[in-house]
């Protein structure tokens, strides 16, 4: 039966106990009731919340893997030596050119669904296989993409491989994981003989900051199952926030380290082209240098020469371009210890290097078909991955300032398999096609124009320079003096060039490190090392629950009344947590306490609710959703009940909820003998 609250207390109506007994709706209520499982015992209004600082545990090494839409890759730092990084061994294979110190996220099961390969090894193997063969093979790429855009993701979400066969995401991330698990531990164990084996690891995993909570659980099951951590111990992994990262590594740099593509030599368009930051700072640094207080600052941070320059609290940018999407972060810098404050909460989309990808994909349907391209890809999926690694080559090289078209090798079994499909040859369809910027060289290429080439950056560019202009236009991010481009895909020459052109004008300093494709990586390293770095951090939604509230006519719809035992009641009020772009603190906790319903009750679900608005006032308000549930473990009362059937106390448990980290966290404690009581949120069995 419903719960019924104490005088001027709130009662919850929607949190469920396992053994469910519907409550019949009132009327003119939308929906049906389900009974509550607890009475809560704290007033309406939201307690101030508590700060408590987090307990971190030692560990020997941090190992954090960056795992990105398009390459992923590892590295790692010895507790008594936290700030030098260890990158991973080069990797076996690759393409020429490219450096090989991460690999392509593209994994290899064997027709079993067994583990064959990772990497540059999986690609390679794949490729050699006989094209009859390769189609029961099953060969994953660029998947992490799936998590993000799944709008129902659970446990039980299903990947796609190239040849269509599926089975279950939580897998295939798992054999990912375990294979950086083994690669790592292998080359700890080398480096590190007498490191001891057990729990002297912190692992890291990063993942976009536009990731939802459902996105971010399922990472670390993944991690569980892989093997990385256990449950029991699960504060030895942490979730880093990609763009989070690299503010954390770029704060480190020195000006040779970087490059500020205002100061763009003429004619230039590679990345090594660009002339240092470090003599459009120096006169500022010298001055800043002769302050006591800034050298004080500079010492106590320990941050790079580049943060000295900037006084404490000023404000900077970073926008992730990875393979995916892009990542937009706001922080400021904080006296005296150099940590970090998030001005406005993430944003960013599907605006990744992928997009250039599908937009080539599109081009190639355009020309031969859609039809034909599907089929190629079903029947010839081998080739179709040579045929995307021929063009990833050319992407590379693609640039604003290139003079002279791109050659991109179709492969012969794109050919001849055309041949047969259609009865004629590919440069017939060329000829045939609307598309007059590709032309067929006398090499047996593709040969494609450097404007045509550009073209297919264009939506994916203008989409990422877009999300930066309508969040400078935020009141909370006025002031910001510095835009760090970091990611895999912040290496192309197109999207310097654009990002400069558009942003400039703003006086906007545009900043790439030199090693941008490793700035989230080695920040990852950086943040498992001291995790309090970001100490500030700003809620993407609004979270809460459904409570009942004494009824006041005039101010609550009528449909919302419930008369209960001669008492009225509004239904479905929309209790908050935290608010959408709260700040949030790090250790700040947001206070409950709450009692079972019934007596013996061993265990309590709490439903979750969240929204993007502020001011939610009901859990049936357009945009509130349920997104999970909080679940406490009971242990059985003490001493049994008494002659009248009821339990010698009233069992109080006091949960503790926590918004500021990178992923929402709960503890719970029995009230009466302050021993810890079992809590978790799940966000993937909605």
């Amino acid at each position: 039966m419903l719960a019924v609250p104490e005088m001027g207390l709130q009662g919850l109506y929607i949190g469920s106990s396992p053994e469910r007994s519907p409550v019949p709706s009132p009327p003119g209520s939308p929906r049906t009731q389900e009974s509550c499982g607890i009475a809560p015992l704290t007033p309406s209004q939201s307690p101030k919340p508590e700060a408590r600082v987090p307990q971190q545990a030692s560990f020997s090494v941090v190992v954090a893997i960056d795992f990105g839409t398009t390459s992923s890759g590892y590295a790692f730092s010895f507790a008594s030596d936290p700030e030098s990084i260890h990158m991973m061994r080069k990797w076996e294979g690759g393409d020429p050119g490219v450096a090989h110190q991460k690999t392509p996220t593209c994994l290899l099961l064997t027709p079993e669904g067994t583990f064959h390969s990772f990497g540059y090894t999986a690609r390679d193997y794949y490729h050699d296989l006989d094209p009859e063969e390769a189609r029961d093979w099953l060969y994953f790429e660029k998947f992490k993409m799936k998590i993000h855009s799944a709008t129902d993701l659970t446990l039980k979400t299903q990947l796609e491989a190239v040849n269509g066969k599926k089975m279950p995401a939580l897998q295939v991330f798992a054999h990912a994981l375990h294979f950086f698990k083994e690669h790592a531990l292998q080359e700890l164990r080398e480096q590190c003989p007498s490191l001891p084996e057990k729990d002297t690891v912190r692992w890291v995993l990063t993942v976009p900051a536009i990731w939802k909570q459902p996105a971010k659980q399922f990472m670390r099951e993944a991690a569980y199952l892989a093997g990385l951590v256990s449950r029991e111990n699960a504060e030895q992994l942490l979730i880093a926030l990609e763009p989070e990262a690299a503010s954390v590594y770029c704060r480190k740099l020195r000006l040779h380290q970087l490059m500020d593509l205002s100061s763009r030599a003429p004619g230039g368009g590679r990345l090594g082209e660009r002339r240092s930051i470090d003599s459009s700072f120096r006169q500022a640094r010298e001055q800043l240098r002769r302050s006591r207080h800034s050298r004080t600052f500079l010492v106590e941070s320990g941050v790079g020469e580049l943060w000295a320059e900037m006084q404490a609290g000023d404000r900077y940018m970073v926008a992730d371009c990875g393979g995916g999407t892009v990542d937009l972060t706001v922080h400021q810098l904080e006296q005296p210890h150099g940590t970090l404050k998030e001005l406005y909460k993430a944003s960013g989309g599907p605006y990744g290097a992928v997009g250039v990808d599908l937009a080539f994909e599109q081009l190639l349907c355009r020309i031969f078909g859609e039809d034909f391209i599907a089929t190629f890809k079903r029947q010839r999926p081998a080739a179709w991955v040579d045929l995307t690694i021929a063009f990833e080559a050319r992407k590379r090289t693609a640039g604003p300032h290139r003079a002279g078209a791109l050659n991109i090798s179709l492969p012969f079994s794109f050919i001849d398999f055309y041949r047969k499909q259609r009865g004629h040859n590919v440069e017939t369809a060329l000829r045939r096609s609307s598309v007059n910027f590709v032309k067929w060289s006398s090499q047996g290429m593709l040969r494609m124009s450097c404007e045509a080439m550009n073209e297919l950056f264009h939506p994916t560019v203008s989409g990422i320079i877009q999300h930066i202009e309508t969040l400078l236009e935020r009141p909370e991010v006025q002031g910001v003096k510095l835009l760090f481009l970091v990611g895999g895909f912040a290496e192309s020459a197109v999207l310097q060039h654009a990002v400069q052109v558009a942003l400039g004008a703003r006086g906007l300093r545009v900043v790439v490190p030199h090693d941008v494709s490793l700035t989230i990586l080695k920040g990852a390293v950086l943040f498992g090392q001291a995790p309090g770095v970001v100490r500030v951090r700003r809620s993407p939604l609004t979270y809460g629950v459904g409570v009942l509230n004494r009824f006041v006519a005039g101010r609550h719809p009528p449909d919302k009344l419930l008369v209960r035992d001669g008492r009225r009641w509004c239904t479905d009020v929309f209790e908050r947590f935290v608010a959408a772009e709260q700040s949030v603190a790090l250790g700040e906790e947001v206070c409950r306490s709450y009692c079972p319903a019934r007596p013996g009750q061993r265990r309590v679900l709490i439903n979750l609710y969240c929204c993007a608005a502020e001011d939610a006032r009901f859990i049936t308000d357009p945009g509130v959703r349920k997104c999970g549930a909080l679940s406490l473990e009971l242990e059985p009362a003490e001493g049994g009940l008494d002659s009248a059937g009821t339990p010698p106390g009233r069992l109080e448990i006091r949960a503790a909820m926590q918004f500021g980290d990178t992923e929402i966290k709960v503890t719970a404690v029995d009230v009466s003998t302050n021993r810890s009581v079992r809590a978790a949120i799940d966000f993937l069995s909605n």
